[in-house]
C-alpha cells in the first residue's frame, strides 16, 4: 500500500482520468457525500466479499474512507491477498470536503 493525497486525485478525475476509487464507508456515508467511487463496506471487504475486485489485482485501486483509517485496513487486506498497487486516499472524505466542498 502506498498513499495518495486528494489534490492528486482531485487533479486526475478534473482531467477525465478513470481511476479505480473503492468507498469502504457504511451505505449511509456513501449516500451523504461521495466522489464516485465503487461502495464496499469494510465490512464486506473483511469478510473476504470482494469478487468484484479480483479483475483489479494489478490495477491501480485507490481506498477512501471517512478519515483514512478504514481504507487503510482495506488497503493491507487486499495487499494480503496479492493486489499489486493498492493507494489509500491521506484524509479521506472529511478532508476532501474541507478542500473542495461538497
Amino acid at each position: 500500500m502506498t498513499t495518495i493525497t486528494n489534490n492528486e486525485v482531485k487533479e486526475r478525475l478534473d482531467k477525465g482520468e478513470q481511476l479505480n476509487l473503492i468507498d469502504v464507508r457504511e451505505p449511509f456515508e456513501n449516500a451523504e457525500f461521495n466522489i464516485g467511487g465503487k461502495l464496499i463496506p469494510l465490512g464486506n471487504i473483511q469478510s473476504l466479499q470482494i469478487d468484484e475486485l479480483e479483475d483489479l489485482k494489478n490495477e491501480e485501486v485507490i481506498f477512501y474512507c471517512r478519515s483514512g483509517k478504514r481504507s487503510a485496513t482495506a488497503a493491507l487486506i487486499l495487499d494480503s491477498m496479492g493486489f499489486t498497487n493498492t493507494k489509500n486516499l491521506i484524509g479521506g472524505m472529511l478532508d476532501w470536503q474541507q478542500k473542495f466542498g461538497g
